[in-house]
């Protein structure tokens, strides 16, 4: 087995280390004046091209079709909207005696963003679910985002000025959702092209990230972000990213089981309403923060992200072979 299929096996891939060497990159080399503001530039317009790809390439009829799973839907939307946010406040007021003002932002903003869209659905096929209504479920988390996230933001962090102006919410509309519009209006003329092309996406969707936490982490270390972060703060958020992590994991699979959903409805829930998008959290945080320490509110959505993503990818790949072993079995008798 190669190495990156041994890495990737356990949740760690070459992206993870260009994301770590990204950090490296902006720490030794951050951009600064006119370079700053280039780089603000193609982040702004990478992010606008990852969502004109995402609407691009979905099948509209998979949105309907899982739509109708009305159940389902609403306990993604319970848990992504609803669960995580109340958990990321207890979770920040608990710890803010201890860490810094902006981590503890960081930890609450982290709760109210929408689901991943590529690795949410990606999990969900490896584990056997539900992929039609994970592909809702991700695509719906995330256009109505675009207003409920700023809301949330506005309502759990009282934030002033611009952070909470209808200004905010049509940047974000402009950078994320009218893209997404576009590409699923464009759809008969390029989803075939972008389809067969799967490694476009991937290459769009890792570069914006990339290059927009190469922006934020510049403007973080020309401000000092290294020297107000101490070891102490970095661990107890990473110990804090776990912990949230791991109870809605536990609630999610609890109430899947409960509300008696077959295993690909649980699938789905379970990682569409666990995970938390970095490609949507970093320019939102751009917009929402503006004049912030976006640096460092952005911290914990970094490290929560590689956690869920080494997390997510060894349960995907054991509930996938349990459930081939199920079917083998069914298939046998």
């Amino acid at each position: 087995m190669s190495l990156a299929k041994r890495l990737k096996r356990f949740g760690l891939d070459y992206y993870l280390f260009l994301l770590l060497g990204t950090v490296v990159l902006a720490t030794l080399r951050p951009a600064s004046g006119i370079g700053a503001d280039i780089v603000d530039q193609v982040a702004y317009f990478a992010v606008a091209l990852l969502f004109f790809i995402y609407g691009a390439k979905l099948n509209t009829s998979a949105i309907v079709a899982g739509i109708a799973n009305w159940r389902l839907q609403g306990l993604v939307f319970g848990f992504t909207y609803v669960m995580f946010p109340i958990c990321g406040l207890i979770l920040a007021a608990v710890l803010s005696p201890w860490i810094e003002e902006e981590l503890a932002i960081g930890i609450v903003y982290l709760s109210v963003l929408p689901s991943t869209v590529q690795s949410s659905i990606a999990f969900t096929s490896i584990a056997r679910g539900n992929v039609p209504a994970a592909v809702c479920a991700a695509s719906m988390s995330n256009i109505l985002g675009v207003v409920l996230t700023p809301a949330l933001v506005a309502v759990l962090l009282h934030a002033s000025g611009d952070g909470i102006s209808l200004k905010s919410i049509i940047d974000i509309g402009l950078q994320i959702l009218a893209p997404f519009i576009i590409g699923q209006l464009l759809r008969p003329l390029v989803g075939g092209f972008i389809s067969r092309h799967a490694v476009l996406t991937q290459v769009v969707d890792r570069g914006s990230i990339l290059i927009i936490v190469y922006s934020a982490f510049s403007a973080g270390v020309v401000a000092g972000i290294w020297e107000q972060v101490g070891l102490t703060s970095l661990t107890i958020i990473i110990l804090a990213d776990i912990v949230l992590l791991a109870v809605v994991m536990v609630t999610t699979w609890w109430v899947g089981r409960a509300a008696g959903l077959d295993h690909g409805d649980r699938m789905t829930l379970f990682f569409c309403g666990s995970k938390k998008s970095l490609a949507s959290g970093l320019p939102m945080a751009n917009i929402l923060f503006a004049g912030q320490a976006v640096s460092m509110i952005i911290l914990p959505l970094m490290l929560f992200h590689q956690i869920q993503l080494f997390v997510c990818a060894i349960i995907a790949q054991r509930a996938g072979h349990l459930a081939s072993e199920r079917e083998l079995q069914a298939a046998t008798v």
